[in-house]
């Protein structure tokens, strides 16, 4: 194990503009303007990956397909985590297509465990599987849904050679309230897979206490409303990674 964290700035699309929700609901965006801009803002900062989410596919009321492919073709040579509504070959192939790093699975990893074995056989680590949790159960449609027990799905998920998971405390998300660390370490010392964090992360002491997991299997932190809000830079946070 390392203890380097990866940073993973996020640029959350719904209707064509960079976002952030409340807690995962619907109707809870705040507005941040044009995803490239937000995109080359963290670029320019350092970033070395950028999370990219079609909130609308997520939530089944549309898609920003063609605004997500602009976005990754302007981020040459900076790798891209891309998430939201990939459920079918047609989707995921789209996704891998446009050019992305990996592909983060969501609620088809929860409603359709062979389709989900299948494209983890055929793509390995271009394959990550998003956890989304209240408590030990998760949600699933945009966090609308109950999906399962997190500790039996990640069993499943082992099985099938899943390489990464990333987990969201729910209840954290976009509330600049802190991560769920006691939630992060158990999941970690269930699986020996890598693990990204992501929700609730509001301040540079929270990059201090994830960095401090990363030799237990913490591989890296997605990082959202706390640079909107300007909590502090992403070129500040980058730099406690490489203390």
């Amino acid at each position: 194990m390392s203890d380097y964290l990866e940073l993973l700035p996020a640029v959350d699309v719904a209707d064509g503009k960079a976002v952030r929700l409340t807690q995962g609901e619907a109707g809870s965006e705040t507005s941040y303007g044009d995803p490239l801009e937000a995109a080359h803002n963290w670029i320019d900062q350092g970033a070395e990956w950028i999370h990219l989410v079609d909130l609308d596919a997520a939530f089944g009321r549309g898609e920003n397909r063609a605004l997500l492919r602009e976005v990754v073709a302007a981020c040459r040579g900076i790798k891209i985590e891309l998430s939201g509504g990939i459920r079918d070959d047609a989707s995921l192939e789209a996704a891998l297509e446009a050019g992305a790093t990996r592909v983060n699975l969501g609620t088809a990893a929860l409603e359709d465990p062979d389709w989900t074995a299948k494209a983890i056989s055929r793509h390995g680590d271009f394959i990550a599987v998003g956890l989304d949790v209240r408590g030990t159960t998760l949600a699933a449609r945009g966090w609308t849904r109950e999906g399962g027990d997190i500790y039996e799905v990640m069993s499943r998920l082992d099985d099938a050679g899943c390489a990464r998971y990333v987990v969201t405390d729910v209840t954290k998300d976009g509330t600049l309230k802190g991560p769920n660390l006691e939630l992060l370490k158990t999941v970690m010392s269930k699986t020996d897979r890598a693990v990204v964090a992501s929700g609730g992360i509001s301040s540079l002491q929270d990059i201090r206490d994830l960095k401090a997991l990363a030799t237990i299997g913490l591989e890296g932190a997605i990082l959202g409303k706390a640079l909107y809000a300007e909590k502090f830079t992403l070129a500040e946070a980058i730099a406690i990674t490489r203390e």
